[in-house]
């Protein structure tokens, strides 16, 4: 098992539809938290964090980071969003990445599709 694992749904994604991901860490190791970062192939558009941990985010952020603090058992969840609408089809890019002092530990990278 690696020491993060993460999951994405739906991998199909359409836009205005709530796109759900899980992030669990089994790094035995201290850790700061976990950051997910989301890259459109292709586009210079940006996808929209919600929440995480059932919390609301106020202000549109690129990239989302999440304090171990706030991550009971280890585990993180959030929700985001895409507005824009594709003349075609994207590929997208999130890699959940353990961060520690500043320096990434280990990453998971899931590819998903967005399309009308």
């Amino acid at each position: 098992m690696k020491d993060i694992e993460f999951e994405l749904n739906p991998k199909e994604i359409h836009p205005k539809s709530e796109i759900k991901g899980v992030i669990v860490v089994s790094y035995p190791g201290r850790y700061d938290g976990v950051v997910i970062n989301t890259q459109i192939l292709d586009s210079n558009e940006h996808i929209i964090y919600k929440s995480y941990n059932g919390k609301k985010i106020s202000q549109n952020v690129a990239r989302l980071f999440i304090s171990k603090d706030v991550m009971p058992e280890n585990k993180a969840d959030f929700t985001a969003i895409i507005e824009f609408e594709p003349k075609k089809i994207h590929e997208i890019k999130f890699r959940a990445s353990i961060i520690e002092q500043h320096k990434e530990i280990e990453s998971k990278i899931i590819f998903a599709k967005y399309s009308i």
